[in-house]
């Protein structure tokens, strides 16, 4: 297959009949559907220079489907390094100018009002990033070539900022992928730049890609211990919107409302829980991260947090959330004097424990395939 993908090249050139590129650019997203036929193609590093290359392309069903192509490419670990590694000058095709590193590219049609294909360039780029040896690499990239994060958090918390419809959802869990990173993390969390708190809202936001993305940022962050009191404070104010997607619409009585943070009180009869797992884990992990040290604990408690745990445990039927929220509910309802410790992270635990936490309260990071394209 790969001398028949070979010879698909001159098809794929910039300067090609659109009509037979359109053809042979097709006939690759195809393959790059299937299991088999996406490991041909990554053999062949002249069809991944071209299809970066393609991006530019002036026929938009062309650029379109050499986008998702990649998407499906990139949703694969050995397609995503062939993609970030290829040698963009050796296999570009002869009298054609080589493209701009995939991830310069996809960044300039994200950051690109007029793009038509930012969308599947946010995905692209999300895969590229859920694997943490190319997440250092990215953050290098986009520190080098004048694409910032905060060009980056702009356009994903401006409204309609591009012009063709491109929602840019996808910017979420590439936010969170490159939040796996701690100077990511750093940037996120840097005090003058108002990040985070530009990011809160979207907790409940109504496209779930988005409200993923941004639960699995705020868990990351949550990481950083030396943030844990200001993230909390009045500043940032936390965890109300870690909070609100988890509860439903049981009623308390006043004094219970009154304990509670001012969002989650008295809420309408309508109000619905996040409705996907992944993200309730997410939320629930990220107080489990923030109840690590006494003073926290002590404030979440005062919160009153434990009514919306009570009730969302009841009302949980998903396996992994129910035992997120067990996690958290037992460290709660627990008295200072039995946990007996100031920092739980600090705390010396067998190793095979170590890794189960680690697993379960480990970085999120997510990937984005598109199937029988």
């Amino acid at each position: 297959m790969s001398e028949s993908l070979k010879e698909l090249t001159k098809f794929l050139e910039l300067g090609a009949r659109s009509d037979l590129k359109s053809v042979a650019v097709d006939h690759i997203l195809g393959l790059s559907a299937d299991t088999d036929g996406l490991r041909a193609i990554i053999t062949v590093p002249q069809i991944i220079v071209s299809l970066i290359s393609l991006l530019n392309d002036k026929f938009k069903p062309v650029s379109k489907e050499a986008s998702l192509a990649l998407v499906n490419i990139t949703a694969d670990e050995k397609g995503a390094l062939e993609v970030f590694n290829v040698d963009l000058d050796s296999y570009c095709p002869k009298l054609q100018c080589a493209p701009k590193h995939i991830v310069v590219q996809t960044l300039d049609k994200i950051l690109d009002p007029e793009s038509h294909i930012a969308d599947e360039c946010c995905m692209i780029l999300s895969n590229l990033s859920r694997f943490q040896h190319l997440t250092e690499k990215i953050i290098d990239t986009i520190e080098t070539n004048d694409k910032s994060f905060d060009k980056i958090i702009n356009i994903f918390t401006k409204t309609q900022y591009n012009k063709q419809g491109c929602k840019l959802h996808y910017l979420g869990p590439v936010l969170a992928n490159l939040s796996q990173s701690h100077r990511a993390r750093m940037l996120i969390l840097d005090k003058a730049r108002c990040v985070i708190q530009r990011l809160l809202p979207f907790t409940e936001h109504e496209n779930p890609v988005r409200r993923r993305g941004v639960a699995g940022t705020l868990k990351n962050c949550c990481f950083e211990d030396d943030f844990h009191e200001w993230l909390l404070g009045e500043d940032v104010d936390i965890l109300p919107r870690l909070l609100l997607p988890l509860a439903g619409n049981e009623g308390f009585d006043d004094e219970d409302n009154e304990k509670l943070p001012l969002e989650l009180q008295y809420l309408p009869d309508d109000k619905k829980r996040e409705e996907d797992p992944d993200i309730r884990c997410m939320l629930l992990e990220a107080i489990t991260h923030l109840v690590a040290k006494r003073r926290n604990r002590e404030f979440i408690r005062d919160k009153n947090t434990y009514i919306i745990l009570r009730e969302l445990h009841k009302w949980e039927k998903d396996d992994e959330a129910k035992s997120a929220c067990e996690n958290l509910v037992d460290i709660l309802i627990r008295t200072e004097e039995e946990i007996a410790h100031e920092n739980l992270k600090e705390v010396d635990i067998p190793e095979d424990i170590r890794v189960k936490f680690d697993k379960v309260l480990g970085a999120s990071k997510i990937k984005i395939l598109l199937e029988n394209q």
